[in-house]
This record gives C-alpha cells, structure tokens and sequence, in this order.
C-alpha cells in the first residue's frame, strides 16, 4: 500500500506543527518540511534554533503518529560546505526524518560528484538519505545525469535519487531512465500533474514548479505511466503548489483535494 507524503509546497502557509496535525487531519502518514531556504532569504518553515517550535512539532507527532519523510534543502554549488547544513541535519534526527532533498548547481560535473559524496558521508551519522533530484535548469537536468552522478560518487549506501513527476516531463528523461534506477536509490517520489506546452524558458520552468502545478489528472502528464515505472510501495510525495487556486480554499482544503487527486492515480 502506498504511503502519502504532504509536501512543503502544498501548504507553505503552515507552520510545522501545524502542518503536521494537518497531515493527520486528511488521511497523510507523514509530512515534507522545509527549514532551511532553497535561496538567501526564501520562504521557509521557522524551526532552526527554535527549541519552542521542536518540542511542539514533537508533541504533535507524539499526538498524531505522523512522521517527517523529507527535509528541504541541501544546494551543492561550487565552494559547497556541507558544515552549513549540520543544523538542519541535527533537527531532522530529532524529528526521525528520513531524506533530505538535494539540488545540484555546480555545473562541473566532476566537482559536484565529489560534493556529493561528501554529502552522503557527512549525512551517515544522522540516519537520512541524499535524494538527489533532477531538474531541467539545474546542473542535474535529467535521470541519465542524476543516475551518471550518484554512480560516480560510488553509491554509498545513503545515497538516493528523486523523481518528480513535472521535471521528469519537462526533461528529456524517459521511462526507461526511471526503469534503469536502481530500486535502492528510490526512496520516494513526487506527484502532480502540469499544463501542456513545449519550449520552456527557464523562468517558465521554476514558476510552473513552484506556483503553478495541477492536481494529477488534470494536465498532461502521464503520472499513472511514470508511477508504473518505478516501484510500487514507493511513497508519494504530494507535492502540488498553485498559488491561485489553492488560496481560494485555504491549504488544509487544498491538501486534502490534492490527497485524494493523488490516491485516484497513484493507487
């Protein structure tokens, strides 16, 4: 049976805690939160150095059963210090946090390899998985180029690999990229569904993903295909941000018509 994950995106207006008892609320075993920004200054979810917030996300969890899947984000760029990300790390152990979403932004191959296998090494102690995602504007464009990396990094044994169904879409990735995936560095993977189009800029590309996805079923993408290809008791990230349709019932309404938009598809 498929176990649902409430992605960050999907409810960015929720804090912690309540985003955890929001899971609960609709039928989601476990939540995605973001605590470190994915750029200086970004939107994120306050919980670093806050030791109020903690003890509350705990009780909540202690409450409700619901756990944390994934913590966003770690960037390797060129000069990466995986030091800056102790922090975050620290509190997803706490938190009993399985993955950690990972961005790859150097555009020397060869360089952002041996980040990430420092990466892998510097995560071991902390019990969480590097789940390397690919993205068609970012320095990991495609599954062949997450696949190509996180081999060359020599496969420790935290490594992963995250496939999201729109960047799976947009790049030029095939189902049988996602069939050559080893099942081992499939630890989850995200859902949703996008408008048709063809030709992307770059901008386009990061707006769709972060304001503009659909519920899965409603676009163009084969999400059902791409879930076929991968493995079946893979847990789904819901992630599905819109940022005009989802104000207009609030998050908590929105996550439980993403939910079950989801379920229909995914199984």
């Amino acid at each position: 049976m498929r176990r649902y994950s409430l992605a960050y995106l999907t409810a960015a207006s929720l804090s912690v805690p309540q985003m955890l008892a929001a899971a609960a609320q609709l039928g989601y075993q476990t939540v995605g939160l973001r605590l470190h920004p994915n750029a200086p200054g970004a939107q994120h979810q306050p919980l670093l150095g806050d030791a109020a917030i903690l003890r509350e996300a705990l009780a909540v969890q202690r409450d409700t059963g619901v756990g944390v899947f994934d913590l966003e984000i770690i960037r390797l760029a060129e000069g990466f210090d995986p030091e800056v990300y102790r922090p975050l790390l620290e509190a997803g152990a706490a938190l009993g946090a399985k993955a950690v979403l990972v961005a790859g932004d150097d555009l020397v191959e060869s360089r952002l390899t041996d980040s990430y296998a420092r990466l892998c090494a510097f995560m071991q102690p902390f019990g969480m998985t590097a789940d390397l995602e690919f993205m068609p504007w970012t320095a990991v464009p495609n599954a062949q180029a997450a696949l190509r990396i996180v081999t060359a990094a020599g496969r420790p044994a935290n490594a992963g690999i995250l496939v999201d169904a729109l960047h799976f879409a947009r790049s030029s990735s095939t189902l049988d990229d996602l069939r050559a995936i080893p099942h081992q560095l499939l630890h989850y993977a995200q859902a949703c569904d996008a408008a048709d189009g063809t030709g992307f800029s770059t901008e386009q590309l990061i707006h769709t993903a972060r304001c503009e996805r659909l519920l899965p079923g409603e676009g163009v993408i084969d999400v059902a295909a791409i879930f076929a290809a991968l493995p079946g008791d893979l847990p789904v990230s819901v992630e599905v941000p819109n940022h005009v349709r989802a104000p207009l019932v609030g998050d908590v309404a929105w996550s439980r018509l993403a939910l079950v938009a989801t379920r229909e598809i995914c199984g």
